[in-house]
């Protein structure tokens, strides 16, 4: 224990500036590969903490690369620092208050996420050099996670060649080391291109696009009915071809998700999906136009690892959160549902007979939840190396994902107490890992024995590039 007593004295020790960086991004949010002023304040604390720096990884400007120790294994810990359109929100608020602005907000909390995994690698890069020992750790910072899939790009690009382990985490309501659970997921975009005319007049000469998105979507709904019961399709129009319906719609385009809880499954789907695009063009005479967008693969366990990670856990306990924590949380809940109360209790499998505001539990390794996934990029990296993934409780149980009540909660002392503690679960499982060639043995076994099969496979074509935004002119 004296060396998890060292690195978690250095988290302590750097807790205030992490904080400090993790409260300026939180002010500054910026959405999928937008990230230039993010991504500059990390690049400044990696430099300012010693780090050998690496911009521009992968081709992304808005992705970097930290890097510390010489020789040994190397570690890598995962950052995220992209916020989300439409979740503005003033701290500390516990009704809906938008800010003033472009209406984004970091509504998943990943100005959290990043600062913590820095704060992390920052540690264990000090619990390294006073220890004299060999070995590396690499801090990415990854863009983009929400629906970007940055780190398939990345890992695509060969940026985790080389890497032993990779550490990561996600604000969350509770207390446990994450399930690989997540679906594979492609965003892929159909655009439909027929022949303007007028719709009255001369409606035999036309060819309607907005007729081939309808019957598209038609279907897919019939699709749906013969599917694997996990998997999920969703669509949004990107363009309805116009708002005269005196005029026949020559353009229409529509964004599909589609979802599966294997990246090879997803791949079926995929073509099943495009086969019904390509019926509905030729029921309209429209021509078809196919293009991934993004696309990620869903998580790999690694049981070794997830272990090594629960007993850090339990070893540390809970955040220690006081009773203005719990009241803030509390008038955040009450501007909740009872059904979204009771569904995050479902979703972790725990229910503590006198719940309170903040979790003040830890999920066993092997509890069964009801199974509520989504996707992650995160899933890439897993299929690269061995990845594991912590939930530490940053805000109110039953806070919804992707909601105001998550940004309000952002920047608050909870908050702040979780990304400490993060921190500290995180760099003592990298020691672990360190310290004992026996289990990283482990978890290189457990880890080619999945892949042994099923080799990855990026689910981004090679000729699809990262659809990187121009840098700000002010920047």
């Amino acid at each position: 224990m004296q060396d998890k007593a060292l690195v978690w004295k250095r988290v302590e020790e750097h807790q205030a500036e992490f904080c400090a960086l993790s409260d300026r991004v939180w002010g500054m949010p910026e959405i999928c590969y937008t990230e230039y002023r993010s991504v500059a304040e990390h690049s400044t604390m990696l430099r300012q903490q010693g780090f050998r720096v690496t911009e521009n990884v992968a081709d992304i400007p808005t992705a970097v690369m930290g890097e510390a120790g010489e020789g040994g294994p190397i570690i890598a810990i995962l950052g995220e620092y992209d916020a989300l359109p439409g979740l503005s929100q003033a701290s500390g608020v516990a009704h809906y208050s938008p800010l003033p602005g472009n209406g984004q907000g970091h509504g998943c909390g990943h100005n959290l996420l990043g600062s913590a995994a820095l704060l992390a690698a920052t540690a264990l890069k000090e619990w390294l050099a006073e220890r004299g020992l060999p070995g590396r750790v690499r801090y990415y910072g990854c863009p983009a996670e929400e629906g970007g899939a940055a780190k398939s790009f990345m890992a695509r690009a060969g940026a985790f060649d080389g890497v032993d382990v990779a550490i990561t985490w996600h604000p969350s309501t509770q207390h446990e080391v994450a399930k690989p659970l997540s679906l594979a997921n492609t965003r892929m975009d159909f655009f439909f291109t027929g022949r303007s005319s007028h719709a009255a007049a001369s409606p035999h000469l036309g060819r309607s696009a907005l007729d081939a998105v309808e019957l598209m979507n038609v279907g897919v709904q019939y699709l749906r009915e013969h599917v694997p019961q996990d998997s999920r399709i969703h669509y949004a129009m990107l363009d309805s071809g116009g708002i005269a319906p005196n005029v026949v719609q020559a353009k229409a385009a529509v964004r599909y998700a589609i979802r599966s809880r294997d990246v090879h499954a997803m791949f079926d789907l995929n073509e099943r999906v495009k086969k019904v695009a390509q019926g509905a063009a030729m029921m309209t005479e429209t021509q078809l136009e196919i293009s991934i967008m993004s696309a990620v693969s869903n998580l790999l366990g690694n049981r070794p690892l997830e272990e090594t990670m629960q007993r850090n856990l339990e070893a540390l306990g809970t955040v220690p959160f006081d009773q203005a924590d719990y009241a803030f949380a509390a008038d955040i809940q009450a501007t909740l549902t009872a059904e979204e109360l009771e569904s995050c209790y479902r979703k972790s499998g725990v229910k503590p007979a006198q719940p309170k505001a903040l979790s003040d539990y830890i999920v066993p390794l092997d509890s069964h939840g009801e199974v509520m996934i989504g996707s992650t990029d995160v899933g890439d990296v897993s299929w690269v190396i061995p990845t594991v993934q912590a939930h530490i409780p940053t805000m109110a149980i039953g806070t919804p994902g992707h909601s105001w009540q998550l940004t309000a909660q952002g920047k608050m002392p909870a908050a702040h107490k979780g990304l400490a503690h993060v921190a500290k679960v995180m760099a003592a499982t990298a020691v672990d890992v360190l310290t004992d060639p026996a289990l990283l043995a482990q978890i290189k076994q457990a880890y080619a024995a999945q892949i042994s099969e099923k080799p990855y496979k990026c689910p981004i074509p090679a000729d699809v590039k990262p659809p990187v935004q121009p840098r700000p002119a002010d920047l």
